[in-house]
């Protein structure tokens, strides 16, 4: 009887498709990384220049019209959260923000959708905003009051374009989990229903 003959274990090479993958990956989260920083410095400089012209031009409870009682300009101190909600608080605020700008800068790295990007750029670039206000505005650092200046009728709180960056965030953040959108960039799998059973009475007919 003739031997079989072994052949020699093969070793696998790993694909180039997956070096090419890793790169591909690697340059998406760069890319990411980068819209989130300009997203959040443009809505950090947008809201301190702003604030920079509302201090420099107007006087603490001053009103300016804009586009008549629909819009004004009304500049306020703020002590409290955004939209002047926990007034005589604002040490623990400024702990908080100082929190949730170290949690994005870390988890930042896991991000791989441009549009939860977007997201925490919103949030980061609006939280500094306001703790800027709070570490190096007047009266004490870590107590400083932040600049409130815009007033929509109908709207019972005057705000910044910090308050603002952070609500749109929060709103995004809403249709972002209703659409099922991961921080991958990729779509959570709808369950597959099961088909349903069919009783031995019924496959006998």
């Amino acid at each position: 009887m003739a031997r079989l003959r072994r052949r020699p274990p093969t070793t696998r090479a790993l694909p180039a498709t997956d070096s090419r993958a890793k790169a591909s990956a690697s340059r998406l989260s760069i890319r990411v990384l980068v819209v989130l920083a300009l997203v959040a410095l443009g809505v950090y400089a947008l809201d301190q220049t702003a604030k920079y012209f509302i201090v420099k031009n107007l006087t603490e409870g001053q009103q300016v019209n804009i586009l008549g009682d629909i819009l004004q300009f009304h500049y306020v101190k703020n002590s409290g959260a955004a939209f002047s909600l926990g007034t005589g608080m604002t040490w623990l605020f400024s702990i908080v923000a100082a929190a949730v700008a170290v949690f994005i800068i870390l988890y930042a790295r896991r991000i791989r959708s441009f549009a939860w990007s977007i997201l925490f750029g919103l949030l980061l670039g609006g939280t500094l905003g306001n703790l800027s206000d709070r570490l190096l505005r007047p009266p004490h650092f870590g107590e400083g009051h932040v600049v409130d200046f815009i007033q929509v009728i109908g709207f019972p709180a005057i705000f910044n374009i910090a308050d603002s960056a952070i609500v749109i965030s929060m709103g995004l953040f809403i249709l972002l989990t209703i659409l099922g959108v991961r921080l991958d960039g990729h779509r959570a799998r709808k369950p597959i229903a099961a088909a349903p059973k069919t009783s031995a009475t019924d496959s006998s007919k």
